[in-house]
């Protein structure tokens, strides 16, 4: 078929639509008369179509994909209708697992949601209490007003502090059957940025090299394997020695505990914190300071046969035992550490900067001589004489156990070190912004909360075999996000959490069934 033009005597123009039958030409239709250019063109698209569907009636065309084309059309539709209903989208990983372990422990008895958001915000995004506003609006889409939490501090009081460690304490006990046995006590300082000092932040020794600084003391008591159970903030010129006995008494106290061992360094006992220890009828374990012995019990130290990882043991007055122990892997980083410390003391004098200031009787400084009032030299006698005791740490106990026992007592102080380490560099307890006490003590107790939640979610991985460290596993998840989507008619709004291939590892973090086992 095809369409032909047919000029008449008039002028016009006849569009037909023709085909060839057995070599003759045949008219099938008329499609009209064209007196101009414009008509012509209109009556040839009409020509086109009326062809088109002759063929189409001819030859009918089967489209075998026809339901699958209509099936995408609908797809397409529905998606772009779903797409247009999402009404917010949540970055929320981290948030989502941290507030399951949140709740795990029983922080959840504290209904109080700027708590809880101020405790996941020193997990995920540690910064100012103005950023952290910043970061829940970002995130979260939820506006919380900067002074409201300012206010808040302020009415975090003593009563909040008991109950965070009322909770973490019940939550540790069921951890270890009801027996917390072993009751680790260190310290550490956090300075300020500021030169004026108050009644609580004071300038003293600073285990951060910032003697100048104002500061404040952090105690902590926790129990095997790190898990804290209870802090303390004294005056930044206070001595550490005096800031234990006062915690751990209203420790035992209030969860009426019998049996226990107090573990301490030796940098926090005295000769009356011993006596008081055992007019309390406490046990304990603390690192001995050995050089400070008497003549005779060092000269026993010191006659005693150098083997590697060899423990020897004296029976002292009312009957505490002296354990002495001795490894190679100690000697070698006793001899470095001194070597060290003595170069830079050489250099120091070398170039004339050894001066009086100097002679503090601190650390490798206690190998400095003061000739007159003004000559400081390094006396090295004293030098030879310290590496005698290379290798060897004593520790100091009123207790039956086993030799291996002690050593693996004072081995496990390393938990309260690395929770201070937990506190620093992950939930960075400082810097602190805050200068009133009530607002310092506010910000320590959301810390000390975060690290609990920290342990307990390091816990949960490894008893899961899910080989990641927490602070892997809150990374991972930040990419994570939940998705809201408002649907129209009846206005309810549907949450779907997007775990991506990539998220494969942290999944069951996701998963109801994961938490409802613990």
């Amino acid at each position: 078929m095809f369409i032909r033009k047919k000029r008449y005597p008039s002028g016009n123009t006849g569009i037909i639509i023709c085909e060839k039958r057995n070599g003759k030409l045949c008219e099938l239709h008329r499609i009209g008369i064209a007196k101009s250019d414009e008509e012509i063109t209109d009556l040839m698209k009409e020509g086109k179509d009326w062809i088109d569907k002759e063929q189409q009636r001819r030859q009918p065309h089967l489209d075998l994909y026809g339901d699958e084309r209509k099936a995408c059309e609908n797809e397409l539709a529905v998606t772009e209708n779903v797409l247009s209903n999402i009404s917010n989208i949540l970055i929320n990983g981290s948030d989502l697992i941290l507030d399951r372990v949140f709740d795990l422990i029983g922080f959840n008895r504290i209904d109080d949601i700027i708590f809880r958001q101020l405790v996941k915000a020193r997990l995920s995004y540690p910064t100012s209490k103005a950023a952290t506003v910043e970061y829940l609006k970002n995130h979260f889409d939820e506006d919380v007003d900067l002074s409201k939490i300012y206010r808040y501090l302020d009415k975090l009081g003593d009563m909040q502090h008991r109950l965070v460690q009322e909770i973490s304490v019940r939550h540790t006990l069921k951890l270890f059957g009801g027996n917390i046995g072993l009751l680790f006590y260190d310290v550490t300082t956090l300075y300020f940025e500021v030169d004026k000092e108050d009644d609580l932040r004071k300038t003293g020794f600073s285990k951060e090299g910032r003697h100048k600084n104002p500061q404040v003391i952090l105690g902590l008591l926790v129990s095997l394997d790190g898990y804290p159970l209870a802090y303390c903030i004294h005056e930044g010129n206070k001595y550490e020695g005096h800031t234990m006995l006062p915690v751990v008494r209203q420790f035992v106290e209030e969860y009426d505990l019998h049996d226990f061992i107090v573990v301490a360094d030796s940098g926090l006992m005295t000769n009356d914190n011993v006596n008081e220890l055992e007019q309390l009828g406490y046990k304990y374990i603390i690192g001995a300071r050995i050089k400070a012995e008497s003549e005779m019990v060092k000269s026993w130290i010191l006659e005693q046969p150098k083997a590697d990882c060899r423990m020897v043991e004296y029976i002292k007055e009312g009957g505490r035992r002296l354990l002495v122990g001795y490894t190679d892997d100690r000697t070698k980083k006793d001899a470095y550490n001194r070597d060290k410390g003595i170069r830079r003391l050489e250099k120091a004098y070398r170039t004339g900067k050894l001066t009086k200031e100097n002679f503090n009787k601190r650390g490798y400084n206690k190998f400095l001589d003061l000739k007159g009032d003004a000559t400081v030299t390094i006396n090295y006698d004293k030098l030879n004489e310290d590496a005698r005791w290379d290798g060897l740490k004593g520790y100091l106990t009123n207790t039956d156990i086993p030799t291996e026992a002690v050593y693996v007592a004072c081995h496990n102080l390393w938990n309260v070190e690395r929770a201070f380490r937990i506190a620093k560099s992950k939930i960075e307890v400082r810097p602190m912004f805050h200068f009133t006490r009530r607002r310092i003590e506010a910000h320590v107790c959301i810390c000390f909360v975060a690290l609990k939640v920290y342990k307990e979610l390091e816990r949960l991985l490894k008893l899961s075999h899910i080989n990641m460290s927490v602070d892997k596993v809150l990374a991972m998840a930040q990419t994570v996000t939940t998705i809201e989507i408002k649907l129209p008619l009846n206005k309810d709004v549907i949450r779907k959490t997007m775990i991506m291939e990539r998220h494969k590892r942290i999944a069951p973090l996701f998963s109801d069934e994961f938490w409802v086992t613990r």
